[in-house]
């Protein structure tokens, strides 16, 4: 199903469009963010589905965001995949660690962007 609210939290223009580009064709709502502060303002206000973490963001990084998410009764629940140039193993298992829902690393493959996106709507759908 789509038409859920996904909100990208990423500070480069090219990457932001083109993430939303990709989930707009799939018929998805966006919101974006292109700072951990305006993502934890728009979480809070909005409540999306889903939201895609650029780890390396002005002002606060994306593991502190998701710490504050996860800190707030408000945004708790929701879902949290990173989007991430940080590809190292050592990277993925720290971001994986810090409590993120899943990782994808750019630049962004689209089918399988796609299909992360859709199994943790899916997770969070069915409660698991």
């Amino acid at each position: 199903m789509a038409n859920e609210l996904i909100l990208v939290v990423e500070d480069n223009d090219k990457n932001r469009k083109l993430a939303r580009d990709v989930l707009a064709h799939q018929g998805y709502q966006v919101l974006e963010a292109e700072s951990g502060e305006q993502g934890l303002q728009l979480a809070g206000e909005r409540r999306p589905a889903l939201i895609l973490m650029d780890i390396h963001l002005p002002g606060i990084d994306g593991i502190e965001t998701l710490r504050r998410l996860r800190g707030d009764a408000a945004t708790r629940a929701i879902p949290v995949l990173a989007v991430t140039a940080s590809a190292m193993t050592h990277d993925r298992q720290k971001i994986l660690a810090a409590g993120f829902d899943g990782y994808q690393s750019k630049p962004i493959s689209v089918r399988p962007f796609l299909a992360a996106v859709r199994e943790a709507l899916d997770r969070r759908a069915s409660g698991a």
